[in-house]
């Protein structure tokens, strides 16, 4: 099945602010409007109930210092050391 993307007269995109950018286009659930402009997308319920909300997780704080991956980042970092290759370009490796 084809989506019939629609052009909103008058419309501006909330990112860019351009008018006349935004088009929209619905699906059995849902309605959707991006921007071509800058890429701004959204969508929106055709029912009316809420958006389901994320659970709280250690993963994904709002805080880095809440982070799993904090700890990671705050450890010394390593010290990178030279390697030395000595070739003789005379003697083949037989």
């Amino acid at each position: 099945m084809s989506v019939t993307k629609r052009f909103i007269a008058g419309a501006v995109c909330p990112r860019c602010g351009k008018m006349d950018a935004v088009r929209m286009h619905r699906d059995e659930e849902r309605e959707y409007r991006e921007c071509i402009a800058c890429g701004f997308s959204d969508s929106l319920r055709l029912d009316g109930r809420p958006e389901p909300q994320e659970i709280d997780t250690r993963v994904h704080k709002d805080k880095p210092e809440d982070r799993l991956s904090a700890k990671a980042k705050a450890s010394e970092p390593v010290k990178a050391e030279p390697i030395r290759l000595f070739l003789n370009p005379g003697k083949s490796a037989d």
